[in-house]
This record gives C-alpha cells, structure tokens and sequence, in this order.
C-alpha cells in the first residue's frame, strides 16, 4: 500500500514544484537602473551570423518601460538585455565609425565631406572570407554618394566613409537599399554579417518611439527565422540624450541595447557597462577576427553575457 500511495503523495509536491520552476522561469523585468557590475571579460562565442540594427537618439529610459515600444520592452525581458550600456560621443557619426573601426577618427560631427582611412570592420571580414552586406533603409541604389535622399541620410551609414569601401565598386554594392533584403531571404542569401540602417522615422530619429518599436515588430522575427541556430540580432541606439558613460572611452549616454536571435542567452541580463566598442569586439570575436583599436581596449568588455 506504501508503494500505491507514494505516487499519490508526490503530485501536490511535484505540481508545486513545477510552479516555481516555471514562474522561476518566466522573464524578469528590465530596467535601466543598477550599478554597473565587473566580472572575466571572456570571449564571446563563436557565431555563424549577426545582424546589428542602429536605431537613433534614444536614452535607455525613453525605450524600456515605455507604453509606446511593447515589442521592444517584450524582446528584452524574453531575449538577453545590456541595462548599463553607453553611446561614445555625440552626435551620430563618430558612433557609427566607432561600431565598425574601433575608433571615431577624429571626427566630432556629423560631418558629409569627410573620408575615413584605416583599416575597418569590412577589410577584416574580408579577409577571413566573411560574407558581408549594409542595407539601408530610403536608399535610392547600392553605392550612392549623396548626402540625403528622403529619409536616407548619408550620417547614419558608416560604410559611405571609409575610402577603401566607397572607391571600390565591388565593396560598396554590398551597401544596398533595405528593400532587397526580402529579395536575399527570400533565396536563403542572408550574408553572414547585416547591417540595418533604418530611415530617419523608422530609426526614431524624427518620428515617435512607436513607429521605430512597430518597425523592429515586423522586421525582426523575419531575421530571427533567417539566422541559424548560431544567430544573433543586436539591436542598439547610437547615443542617448546625456553624457552618461563608462569604459574610460564613452560619454554619449546610457542607451538600450538587446541581444535576440537563436544565439542569445533568453531571459539574461547584464549590469556590466557596455559601449559601442564592447559591440564590435562581440563581432570580432564571434567571426575569430583580432579586435580593432577601442575594441582591444582591456577595458572593453564584449557581450558575452548575453549569448550562449
């Protein structure tokens, strides 16, 4: 009869752990609060793809908590979220040049007439035999040299600068209009490295939080399905409104930043400070590339807290 009842008197305590197990399970919240944490800077793991998306202007405290951004509040508390995470400067351009060089090259604007030389993102790609591709979202076709057209501007699109991209008529066709990225998954062409530029509304810049956070809605479980059981989404901010900082190089504001994808770590968060280098040597570091100036800093930490 003990052996009849032992089943029995499991269940209530089996359901009650199960309940815990779960609840334990379900996403936290997310904040932007909290001090800013220090542990091993491991590597970050190898990956088969990553695609960064750059949305504009937008302190982390102006996206998470948000009633208007309930996909990108949702993404983070189910996907891996940096909650100390830092733009390097103001205003847009230097950021971007810091995601792909490892350096801001000087420049303090946002300037149109100003050529970038040394060594990027792209030649080290390159030169692993890494497939690569820009799409830019109101760019009227692949390699255009323009300073705006609509709601494309030349500011949010660092590969536009750099010499050896922008002279070279083989390189600067990977810089292409958003619209052929349907085209790309549609043939299983999606390259190992994306990079998205939205337009000047869909990236938050001019128009609201809400049209950036529908943009991403639609946009982003697409590219979740096309990268890979080793595929990770970053989406990040180029700088925030302050001069909040950390990491001896940036001072451009705390900015959200989410890791999606099959490859990210579902439900972590990381309380340790973050800038745009720590990105680029997450990047670095998941194709086995060396790391670029900023990014080789000891004091860049890479993502890899976020990841699995």
């Amino acid at each position: 009869m003990g052996r009849r009842l032992l089943p029995l008197l499991l269940l209530p305590l089996c359901a009650v752990l199960g309940a815990r197990g779960e609840a334990a399970a379900q996403p936290r919240d997310v904040t932007c609060a909290g001090r800013a944490a220090t542990g091993p800077s491991r590597p970050a793991p190898r990956l088969q793809r990553v695609v960064v998306i750059v949305m504009e202007n937008k302190s982390c405290g102006a996206v998470i908590g948000s009633p208007d951004a309930p996909y990108l509040n949702r993404l983070a508390r189910q996907a891996a979220f940096a909650s100390r995470s830092f733009a390097l400067t103001k205003p847009s351009l230097p950021n971007y040049l810091g995601l792909t060089g490892g350096s801001t090259f000087g420049i303090t604007s946002d300037c149109s007439d100003c050529p970038v030389r040394g060594t990027n993102l792209v030649d080290q790609l390159e030169r692993a035999r890494i497939s690569w591709k820009a799409y830019m979202e109101g760019m009227p076709a692949p390699c255009f040299r323009g300073v705006q057209a609509g709601r494309y501007v030349k500011r949010h699109n660092p590969f536009a600068y750099y010499v050896d991209i922008a002279s070279s008529r083989s390189r600067c066709r990977r810089v292409v209009p958003l619209t052929q990225l349907s085209a790309d998954l549609a043939r299983h062409a999606l390259p190992r490295f994306v990079w998205i530029s939205p337009d000047l509304c869909h990236d938050m810049h001019s128009c609201p939080v809400g049209d950036g956070d529908r943009f991403l809605a639609g946009l982003v479980p697409t590219l979740s399905r096309a990268v890979g059981a080793r595929g990770a989404i970053v989406i990040t901010w180029d700088e925030g409104v302050d001069h909040a900082g950390c990491c001896v190089h940036a001072a451009g504001g705390q900015i959200p930043t989410i890791v999606a994808g099959p490859a990210a770590r579902a439900g972590a968060r990381s309380f340790v400070a973050y800038d745009h280098y720590s990105l680029l040597r997450t990047i670095e570091d998941a194709f086995g590339l060396p790391h670029l100036r900023g990014a080789a800093c000891p004091c860049t930490r890479p993502l890899s807290a976020l990841l699995r």
